[in-house]
């Protein structure tokens, strides 16, 4: 018998009207129990239940789960979860309560935005860690702040440290796109001083950072020794400046204020804490954070208790036990969780009941996680059509792609977007649900956590990725454009123009239209260039044969010559077909494997072997951030966003099968292994946690432990023994640890490795078992005697890389040792003994970080993935003298990974993007599966634009 519910309150509330009908649709499913519905949807028993309850509004995501389980309509769902979610907001905003009449109606909380030097007395939670800052900046001059987004970085600097040094005049500033100007500006304003000048100043000599400090202060009303610059949000000098000269400038003059002897000044940075590894590429700032890198941690449950506590105490209010029970339940350990529960918070006063914040009132909020996208959904339900497209175009223009990051929030103009009375009214609207922040001058989200927990942006963030970063291109050249006075040169032309031309017009701003327009002119002009040239050719062969008659004795040469011209004709076209086939495969996969094979046929060169195998890769799975494949190949794991953890049969790599899916997994996963046999996987990430998978059945994989590394930081990367009982993970701590996992219900550490000197990467075990090699960025790799686990002394250490060593794999045989790094190379070793080992071969061609790299399953193949983009195979039987064979460009981003399935050619890439890809990289296989996908045949006037002057021999004519 199905589990009874407890009978629903007839209040005709709009909570309880969205429980009725959940539940009806569970009673016209046959009444299904919670354990069965759990099973179907993927959720908890109590998570389901909890929806229709009619307590609070479920997110949208568990309703949808709800439905489908039950087989309901989706489609019609969201329209009422929707329409509920705006009527629950309408209602908490005009229902007063007289009990609070009189009462202040300033919140004591602020909400998603940071907290300001003006709310050091609601601030709470972070004194301990505002006493370390405090100390730090005295003692040193330098503080670069590290955190996840959404840990309180911004809101310890501007309301935790600044009131500190009260009587220190301070400058504020984020980077945006040029780092070096906005710090200009924010100078000048001090200094009484141009602008423009004192950006030319800093550009050209970086101690004139230096030098204007001593300026203000000098001028300063009050008397000050120093000046205090805070640098929040430090990350936009990788993900908005696009100027390695500016970014390099800005940071060379921060530096410098702090690092001459008779300084005046102290800065501070605060970093999201997946920058790091960008930090580390710049050599400056890699030596600076020696001492002063300073990590922001997840709260306290006292911390907590004392943020939520202390600003209700202040203003006369008291919080529910219960409340704060849950609160602190559902932020503790979360690193990213504070903007979440300051929201909700808020929300909560919003509908508090006299002077009391009670769980009542949280949970009508949404809860911890449903609050702000129950915010953003009242505020979306509350536009017209018409504004609701505008407002899909305006949030998306305010995020930055994250490349191998998440996604960041960009500040963009206020000129960047149309000023029309639409625009305006959603930027107030906006604005008054703290969803957005305006100034004078810039428009930004209020907090990446929008881009986290609200489905809907989400969802318009991944629906098209490709074609949004081809957008965000358009309005960065827009941008340049207009600000050297709508120079002709910087106009688009050719491939980006046609890259281009598809984007929904009504997507784009009035001076994005206007760029695009002059482009075409531009291109059109050129085009009418291009023909008077060739009539001019035209007239010029025609003399030349009058020529050919009247000198029988020239017609060799002549005939030589116009071979010569139509090769180099042939040449220049396959050359130009493979650029635009490239161009075309995410929008036409279709023409992109016709102009690819063509343009092979008129012209048979490493250029188009490379050009047909780049256009030919099929998209297995999307929000992918690990995987791993079995030793023979035939199975691979992918773990995703969304916590799952999926399995696939690739017997045939050209079918792919998904087997089975789990939703438990950890979804901050950063590596993953099988075990030899392949009936286990184990995988680590963020959480420092070790997790060992059943998967003998692998449409049904089953969790069999989860055990704590307790290393100090990031754990990297795994590898499993050959005999399955050891496990090796690699951490940022700059440690091994090695693990018995003979019992994998209870992994046991057995050792930990330590003489790196800074972050492990990859570890890789020799087929034999008997050695361990880890790569590290001290540019080192390690040769570890693990024959015996518990005593596993280093016996090599192998030196030649420049940079930071980011891949390792060992040959079938063990005889050689493959390692790339970030200098761009890739090196074989000769490890046949460990003891004097010898670097054998240098792979040269990648023009930036190799973060993978692996050897095909018959050793006479490497396959190396960097991130240009590019996947490169060597021929690798001469070790001494690997050669490169083919080049495969990825459909977006650089590459994090690439596996190899089968020696026939067969590999499977994961991008920055997190896309999986199967790619077939032999030529001969790849001309027989060209025409495999083709829809229609090429069209005359498509190979006209094309081909010109060659005969229309549409490739796949016979074949579709």
């Amino acid at each position: 018998m199905p589990r009874g519910e407890r009978p629903l309150e007839a209040d005709g509330g709009p909570l309880l009207d969205f429980a009725a009908k959940l539940r009806k649709v569970r009673e016209e499913a046959g009444s299904p129990t919670y354990r069965d519905l759990a099973k179907r949807a993927h959720y908890s028993i109590a998570t389901l239940s909890g929806a229709a309850s009619g307590r609070q509004l479920p997110t949208l995501v568990v309703t949808l789960a709800y439905v489908r389980a039950c087989g309901g309509d989706e489609g019609e769902w969201e329209r009422i979860w929707r329409r509920t979610a705006a009527e629950c907001a309408a209602s908490a905003a005009v229902a007063p309560d007289p009990d609070r009449a009189g009462e202040s109606t300033s919140p004591p909380y602020v909400g998603l935005a940071p907290f300001q030097q003006s709310d050091a007395d609601t601030f709470f939670g972070r004194e301990n860690l505002t006493n370390r800052l405090v100390e730090h900046l005295k003692r040193n001059r330098f503080l670069v702040l590290f955190g996840a987004s959404g840990s309180g970085k911004s809101s310890v600097l501007r309301a935790g440290v600044l009131p500190k040094f009260a009587g220190t005049p301070a400058l504020v500033l984020t980077p945006g796109a040029r780092p070096l100007e906005e710090c200009a500006i924010q100078l000048a304003a001090r200094a009484h001083v141009s602008p423009g000048t004192l950006h030319a100043e800093l550009a050209a000599e970086p101690r004139t950072l230096h030098r204007a400090v001593r300026q203000i202060l000098a001028g300063s009303p009050t008397p000050a020794d120093e000046l205090l610059i805070v640098v929040d949000q430090f990350e936009e000098v990788f993900t908005l400046c696009r100027s390695t000269e500016e970014r390099d400038a800005f940071l060379s003059a921060l530096l410098h204020a702090t690092q001459t002897p008779d300084s005046s000044c102290r800065v501070a940075l605060a970093v999201r804490s997946d920058f790091y590894t960008h930090c580390t590429r710049l050599p400056a700032l890699v030596e600076a954070l020696v001492d002063a890198h300073v990590p922001v941690g997840p709260m306290t449950t006292d911390e907590l208790r004392a943020a939520i506590v202390r600003p209700a105490t202040r203003a006369g209010l008291t919080v529910e036990g219960a409340l704060l029970a849950t609160l602190t339940a559902d932020a503790h350990g979360r690193p990213g969780a504070l903007p979440l529960l300051s929201h909700a918070l808020l929300e909560t006063w919003h509908r508090r009941r006299g002077n009391a914040l009670t769980l009542a009132a949280f949970q009508a909020a949404g809860g911890f996680e449903g609050a702000l996208a129950q915010t953003a959904e009242a505020f979306h339900a509350g536009l017209s059509d018409t504004q609701q497209t505008i407002t899909r175009r305006l949030f998306v223009r305010l995020i930055a792609l994250g490349e191998g990051t998440e996604d960041t929030k960009r500040r963009v103009p206020r000129h960047e977007l149309d000023d029309t009375p639409d625009t305006v009214l959603i930027l107030e609207q906006a604005t008054k649900a703290r969803l957005l922040t305006v100034d004078r001058d810039h428009v930004e989200i209020t907090h990446e956590a929008l881009i986290r927990c609200w489905p809907r942006l989400g969802g318009w963030l991944s629906e098209n990725r490709d074609q949004l970063r081809l957008h965000r291109a358009l309005t960065e050249a827009t941008a340049v454009w207009q600000s050297l006075d709508r120079d002709p040169d910087t106009v688009y032309r050719g491939v980006r123009l046609a890259a281009v031309r598809d984007l929904p017009k009504d997507a784009l701003t009035s001076r994005e239209r206007a760029f695009l327009d002059a482009s075409e002119r531009a291109e059109q002009a050129e085009a009418l260039h291009a023909r008077h040239r060739v009539r001019r050719r035209r007239r010029l062969v025609a003399a030349l044969v009058v020529l050919l008659v009247c000198a029988v004795a020239a017609v060799g040469f002549a005939v030589r010559t116009q071979r010569t011209v139509t090769a180099q004709r042939n040449h220049a076209l396959a050359l130009k077909a493979v650029e635009n086939s490239v161009a075309l495969r995410t929008r036409d996969s279709s023409l992109a494997a016709q102009l690819a094979l063509a343009a092979h046929q008129v012209e048979s060169n490493q250029a188009t072997r490379n050009g047909l195998l780049s256009v030919l890769p099929r998209t297995l799975a999307r929000h992918v951030r690990a995987m791993a494949v079995t030793l023979d190949g035939r199975t691979l794991a992918t773990a995703h966003d969304d916590a799952g953890l999926r399995l696939w049969d690739l017997t045939d790599p050209h079918r792919p099968d998904h087997l089975g899916t789990h939703h438990d997994h950890n979804k901050d996963a950063i590596a993953m292994a099988f075990s030899p046999r392949g009936n286990t996987l184990i995988a680590v990430g963020r959480d420092r946690a070790i997790r060992l998978w059943n998967v003998t059945d692998f449409r049904n994989p089953r969790l069999l432990s989860t055990t704590r590394t307790h290393h100090a930081d990031i754990v990297f990367s795994v590898a499993v023994s050959p005999d399955g009982q050891t496990v090796a993970t690699g951490s940022y701590d700059d440690t091994i640890r090695l693990w018995n996992v003979s019992n994998p219900a209870r992994p046991r550490l057995v050792n930990e490795l330590a003489g790196h000197s800074l972050n492990v990467k990859p570890v890789a075990f020799s087929p034999d078992g008997t050695t361990l090699a880890s790569g590290s960025d001290d540019r080192s790799v390690r040769l570890w005697d693990v024959t015996d686990p518990r005593h596993a002394p280093t016996i090599a250490v192998l030196k030649g890389h420049d940079n930071f060593v980011d891949a390792l794999a060992y040959s079938r045989d063990g005889r050689t040792l493959l390692s790339g790094s970030d200098d761009h190379t890739a090196y074989l070793w000769d490890v046949s003994d460990p003891r004097h080992h010898r670097r054998l071969g240098r792979l040269e061609g990648h023009t930036d970080v190799i973060p993978s790299a692996e050897f095909t399953p018959d050793g006479r193949m490497v396959v190396t993935a960097a991130l240009d983009g590019t996947v490169r195979l060597w021929a690798a039987t001469n070790r001494s003298r690997p050669v490169e064979r083919a080049s495969v460009a990825a459909l977006s981003g650089g590459l994090a990974a690439v596996l190899p399935l089968s020696a026939h050619g067969t590999i499977v890439t994961l991008s920055n993007d997190q896309a999986v890809e199967i790619w077939n990289t032999d030529p001969t296989r790849a001309l027989a599966q060209a025409c495999a996908h083709v829809r229609a045949p090429i069209s005359r006037a498509q190979w006209s634009r094309h081909f010109p002057g060659l005969d229309y021999r549409p490739p796949c004519a016979d074949r579709t």
